[in-house]
Parts: structure tokens; C-alpha cells; sequence
């Protein structure tokens, strides 16, 4: 139990596979003598299911740390910058009906709560105009960024849309030629134990017998380590969000110059609701929805309808793939020597990119908590364990907020998903207090929580939420501060609105000249 951990094996590629490789790789020096072997199996008959094209901007300190240049990055990826997300028809249904959850937080907000001064004057701009100014860029395609702007640096927050299998093959090409993960192209047929329950190796059809001493699943859906081989159960939260089904297809511009949208771009539906994200070359666009309220043809129908409005009869052209999904998590992420990344530990719905951060932020404490010997990994694994179980039921109440603040009746979907047996007990603690104050630093437990007070306010009051004034005076709540910070924020606006370039204007100039790196 005391044998030191030196041999990491990775089952599964893809995007959690290569990047949970590329952390821990980069950290612990894969590519020296003396640094931890990282050996990452990958299957050639399971293709990755390839749809997640959207990021949070933790990315951008991830394949920084990786040693990745953010130029080649985005030429080699097909990605472009995400400033956010708008959501269309959320609430009512009606054309104009839309807000936006930016990437920014609100102005002052370490110092002030703009929330409660918005509210007495709400009828002056919706509240993300009021405290940021990202709205406003995204409205206009603008960039986060100019192409003066080092790689990764930002005038506005960022995260990234890019080509999911780009990206694995950009990622495997990094990790492989330079930070020394050995890449093993087999199918693994056996999986072999220690008398004490630890997996001692993996059997392979060509390369026969792989040790290790720590086992990272990132199998996908199979779960083949901690589902199959441990048989840890898992969590079905389809009670909560009720959507199980996906059709995704790639939309082509009209013209190749076409504008980029800055954003994800989520419009409600009748069981669901449709991603669109803009890449340089085309467009991802996608339904998801619920069959327990939606046929797949009605589904379909819905997709090519929404597409139709932007490209015409050529919607009816493209090719459609239906994706299955399983909302929830396994009841453990990190089992004996067996922990698990990516759709192997679970998956909830496209909604708010929440996927490939929880890869992130795995990799990353597995990284930094990388158990030295075998006796401390089952410290680390209850830490690690105790860590997600909270991050992910505080994504699901996240993601459910969208749904319960909804004024459509229109359809059974959406006068379900307000039915109190379907929202999480803290969920509806969290909303009942907001009635009364607005989300703040101190309304969670955690500092790194994965959404801030500052995206639950953006939902809150893009949904309409309404949160009582209070009915005593305090201190910290400065008219004159809260008037200072508004007005900043709408001098900041101006200036970015005139100053920053579109997004497509620069992702030419980065295809073209590149970004200076730091």
C-alpha cells in the first residue's frame, strides 16, 4: 500500500481523455525521467461522441498551463471566442422575449450588489445591458479582444466555440510530441485485479497486458472502469431535467464571410430548446429535448424549422444525428485506484457547457492531489469524491433555474418542469430566499464554486425574478456607489463598442497573423 504512484493509465481519448492527459502530463513532467508515465489507450472502433463545441474560460488557463499557444489553437480547432450565452423564448415564448447570461461579472461587483438599485428601476434596460457591457458586444458580433491583444490576455472575459474533433486531434498531436504520453491504439478486452480489489491491468487485443498504478476512465457513456468493472451505480437525475435526447447537425454560412456569432445562442422549443454556435467555417446547431414530450420526428420537424430560417429549403438537406442521453452522474467518481472523467462520470444536457469544465476541473484536482503512494489515494479519492457529488448538484440547480422561472404554459414540457417535485429541495430554498435578498457571495459554501452569485443573478433577472426591496437601510448599499458603478458601465460600453473588432474580422487577422504570444 505504500508503493509510490508513477504509471497513469488513460482509458478512453476524446476530448476528457486527451485533456485530463495533457494536465496531468504538463504538471508532472511525463515527458522527463523522472517525471509520472502517463499511457492513454484509445479504442479505434469507438468513435468519441464529438458534439460539445462550447467551453468556459477556465479553458484558456488550461491549454495555457498545457504549453498550448492560443494562435495555434484556434487555427488548428476551428474555434472562435464565446462572450456567453443568449437565451430566446425562455420565458414567454414571444420573439422579443431574450436575455443574456455574459462571462463578465456585473460591474462592482466585489465591492456593491447592483442588483437591488437595478431593480427599482427596472424598466430602463434589461439587467445584463444595466451591469455589463457584454451583452451589447455580443449583439454587435464584436470580439472579446483586439489582434494587439496577447495570447489569452482579454479586454472581455472569454471562453471558446470550437470543433470537437479538431480539438481531440489537436490535443492528441500536443500531448503525444510534447509532454510525453504514450499513445496506445487497442481495445481493451480484460480487466485484471489485485487481491485487494485495485485494478493491477488492463488486458489489450494487440498489445497484451498494460500495468498501472492509478486507472483514469474516460471510456465515455460505457464507463467501462467504474460502471462495468465496479459496477458503481448510477444516479439517474432525469426526475430533474427531463431532456434525454439530441439531434445535432453542421449548418453551412451563406456566404463564407458571414458574421460569427459571439455567443451561444439557445432558443427555447415547444420540449426543449436548440444550441446554436458559431464556428469560422459553419455553424453547430442542435435540439434537445425530452421524448417523455416530444416525438423524435416532431423534434426533428422543430430543428429543420429553426434552421430554415437562416438558410432556407437548404435545411431540409442536412444530415441529422440522434444522440441518446442518460441525465446523471455515477454515485462516486473515485473508486480503490479507478477514477473517472468526462461521460464516464456522468452528463446532465448541453445547457451552459457544464461538461467540459467538469473535465477540467477534474483533471486539474487530480493533477494537483495526485496521491503520492497508495496508502493516502483513498484520502484523496473521499476529498475528491465529496468535492464533485457537491459541484454536481449545484450544476443541476443551476441548470433547473432556467427551467423554473419560465411563465410558458404552452406546452406540458414547460408547465412541468414548474412542478415542485421536479426542483431539487435546495433549489427551492435558494429561491425562496432570493425573494427576499439577491444572490450574493455568502449564498454558497464553496469559493470555487463552478456558477457564481454572479450567474445566478443573470438568470434570476433575465427570467423576471422578482426580489423584494428591503425594508431597512444598510451601509453597504450606496445609492451613489450603485449609481457611479451603472454610469462606468455605460461609458465602458461605448468605448468597447467602438474600439473592438468583430468576431470573424479577428479570427481572420489570428488565421492570418497571429496573436503575440506571451
Amino acid at each position: 500500500m505504500t508503493n509510490p504512484i508513477r504509471k497513469i493509465i488513460i482509458v478512453g481519448g476524446g476530448t476528457a481523455g486527451w485533456l485530463t492527459a495533457g494536465v496531468i502530463a504538463a504538471e508532472h513532467m511525463a515527458n522527463s525521467a523522472q517525471g509520472i508515465s502517463v499511457t492513454l489507450i484509445e479504442s479505434p472502433d469507438v468513435k468519441p461522441v464529438g458534439v460539445g463545441e462550447g467551453t468556459w474560460p477556465t479553458m484558456r488557463g488550461t491549454l495555457r498551463k498545457m504549453g498550448i499557444s492560443e494562435t495555434d489553437f484556434i487555427r488548428q480547432c476551428d474555434a472562435t471566442f464565446k462572450q456567453g450565452a443568449k437565451f430566446a423564448k425562455w420565458v414567454t415564448g414571444a420573439d422579443d422575449d431574450a436575455y443574456y447570461h455574459p462571462l463578465v461579472l456585473p460591474q462592482g461587483f466585489e465591492k456593491i450588489n447592483l442588483a437591488p438599485f437595478w431593480q427599482a428601476n427596472t424598466e430602463h434596460m434589461p439587467f445584463a445591458d444595466a451591469v455589463s457591457f457584454q451583452g451589447r458586444l455580443c449583439e454587435q458580433h464584436l470580439a472579446p479582444k483586439q489582434n494587439t491583444t496577447p495570447e489569452y490576455a482579454h479586454v472581455a472575459n472569454y471562453a471558446y466555440h470550437l470543433d470537437a474533433g479538431k480539438f481531440s486531434q489537436f490535443l492528441t498531436q500536443h500531448c503525444t510530441q510534447k509532454l510525453g504520453v504514450k499513445h496506445v491504439l487497442d481495445t481493451v478486452v480484460a480487466i485484471n485485479s489485485h487481491d485487494n480489489g485495485d485494478i493491477k491491468s488492463l488486458t489489450t487485443k494487440q498489445n497484451g497486458e498494460i500495468a498501472g498504478d492509478l486507472f483514469i476512465d474516460c471510456s465515455g457513456f460505457r464507463s467501462l472502469l467504474l460502471g462495468q468493472h465496479y459496477q458503481i451505480p448510477f444516479v439517474d437525475k432525469e426526475h430533474i431535467l427531463f431532456n434525454n435526447s439530441a439531434l445535432a447537425c453542421h449548418v453551412p454560412y451563406l456566404d463564407e464571410q458571414s458574421p460569427i456569432a459571439s455567443h451561444t445562442i439557445s432558443t427555447a422549443q415547444q420540449a426543449g430548446w436548440i444550441w446554436d454556435i458559431g464556428l469560422p467555417s459553419r455553424r453547430g446547431v442542435g435540439h434537445v429535448y425530452s421524448s417523455q414530450h416530444s416525438s423524435d420526428e416532431q423534434a426533428e420537424i422543430d430543428l429543420r424549422h429553426y434552421i430554415r430560417q437562416s438558410i432556407g429549403d437548404k435545411a431540409d438537406d442536412l444530415s441529422v444525428r440522434k444522440i441518446p442521453i442518460v441525465p446523471g452522474h455515477r454515485q462516486l467518481f473515485w473508486h480503490k485506484n479507478c477514477v473517472a472523467v468526462g461521460l464516464a462520470a456522468g452528463f446532465l444536457e448541453p445547457l451552459e457547457a457544464s461538461a467540459l469544465v467538469l473535465v477540467e476541473l477534474s483533471a486539474a484536482m487530480i493533477s494537483e492531489q495526485l496521491p503520492a503512494t497508495r496508502s493516502v489515494m483513498d484520502i484523496v479519492a473521499k476529498r475528491f469524491n465529496d468535492k464533485f457529488l457537491y459541484r454536481w448538484d449545484r450544476i443541476i440547480d443551476f441548470l433547473k433555474l432556467h427551467y423554473v422561472l419560465t411563465k410558458r404554459t404552452d406546452s406540458q414540457y414547460w408547465i412541468d418542469n414548474c412542478e415542485a417535485q421536479s426542483i431539487p429541495q435546495g433549489l427551492q430554498e435558494l429561491l425562496e430566499l432570493w425573494r427576499y435578498h439577491s444572490p450574493w457571495h455568502n449564498d454558497f459554501s464553496q469559493i470555487d464554486e463552478v456558477f457564481p452569485s454572479a450567474s445566478y443573478q443573470y438568470v434570476l433577472y433575465g427570467m423576471g425574478f422578482v426580489t423584494q426591496p428591503s425594508a431597512t437601510l444598510k451601509r453597504s448599499a450606496d445609492p451613489a456607489v450603485a449609481q457611479a458603478s451603472f454610469n462606468q458601465n455605460q461609458q465602458l460600453t461605448a468605448k468597447l463598442l467602438k474600439g473592438l473588432p468583430t468576431n470573424r474580422e479577428l479570427i481572420n487577422k489570428i488565421h492570418q497573423y497571429g496573436l503575440q504570444r506571451i
